[in-house]
């Protein structure tokens, strides 16, 4: 709560919550347009204010921070930007066409849709081309004097422009925006608006239930992404252990078979190797004795069956492999 506290002291009038509130003086918004736009303005009528316009056709939903018509019911929707979310022009044709929307009754003609300005308040350059002000409208791609006319333009304000290309009105207007000091007149107003602000116990109980109902959300997203990750990564993990798995079996299958054989093959083979060396050596002495018998060598063959080095000179002599 203290955290909240504190967030409530620090806000400026760059924070939207606290734009919205201001904005709701009519004298001041009225005054802000005519220094953004550079026209005269006799009046103000609030539409929207902080508010979600729901669309039947679509499940989106958006808040304005201020929608408002002049007494021309030309039509300006107001909007602070402090993050650069890298979408905001396809946000300000969606904000087009859900205010077109709100514009028109069934059945009315396509006429009678109002003038509209979508007008963010930046505090970055989103273009980076250093102006304080980039304003869009519909033109002939190929011939860049022929405007469509279809009454729609989208503004972006930059805080932080360095071109001299706007009023001195309007730049201590962005500066103050940015929180850079101004000693403007209308920039003084603004800020006296804003220390007022701070003492309005009912607007700051608001703003901490806003900031913990969004910190909710965040935690309750956070909460689910992170179940849905560590899912995830159980069933990924899963997949993956059983490849490596398989893979690794079979690598340690193939060296323990192959282990395995060379251990089972040299067992079997001194087997073998013995046994086939037995039937030889059987075969050979065999041999022998009979030779020795022929030859009526019965010393010799005694001793070649106790001696194994006088046996293998007795089988070289006779030829015995």
């Amino acid at each position: 709560m203290e955290q909240l506290k504190t967030n409530w002291e620090s806000i400026g009038l760059s924070n939207d919550f606290l734009f919205g509130k201001i904005m709701r003086k009519p004298a001041l918004c009225k005054r802000m347009l005519e220094i953004i736009l550079g026209v005269k303005i006799d009046r103000l009528e609030y539409l929207e204010s902080q508010k979600s316009i729901d669309e039947e056709w679509d499940a989106r939903s958006i808040r304005l921070d201020i929608y408002v018509q002049d007494n021309r019911e030309v039509a300006y929707n107001i909007e602070i930007q402090t993050t650069n979310t890298g979408d905001l022009p396809k946000r300000s044709r969606y904000y087009q066409s859900v205010l077109d929307m709100q514009q028109l009754n069934k059945g009315e003609r396509y006429k009678n849709l109002k003038r509209t300005y979508i007008i963010f308040i930046c505090t970055f350059d989103l273009f980076r081309m250093g102006r304080h002000v980039y304003t869009f409208e519909n033109k002939c791609r190929e011939d860049g004097s022929l405007r469509l006319e279809d009454d729609t333009y989208k503004m972006f304000l930059n805080t932080e422009g360095v071109m001299d290309d706007v009023s001195t009105d309007l730049k201590a207007f962005l500066d103050y925006m940015g929180g850079r000091p101004s000693d403007h007149a209308f920039v003084k107003v603004l800020n006296d608006e804003v220390i007022l602000a701070k003492h309005n116990k009912e607007w700051r109980r608001e703003y901490m239930t806003l900031l913990m109902r969004d910190q909710e959300n965040i935690d309750k997203g956070r909460e689910q992404g992170l179940k849905e990750g560590r899912e995830q990564g159980l069933e990924e993990g899963r997949e993956q252990g059983l490849k490596e798995g398989r893979e690794q079996g079979l690598e340690e299958g193939r060296e323990q078979g192959l282990e395995e054989g060379r251990e089972q093959g040299l067992e079997e083979g001194r087997e073998q190797g013995l046994e086939e060396g037995r039937e030889k050596g059987e075969g050979r002495f065999a041999e022998l004795t009979q030779r020795l018998l022929q030859d009526k060598r019965y010393i010799d063959l005694e001793k070649s069956a106790t001696d194994p080095e006088y046996r293998q000179k007795l089988y070289e002599e006779y030829r015995i492999l």
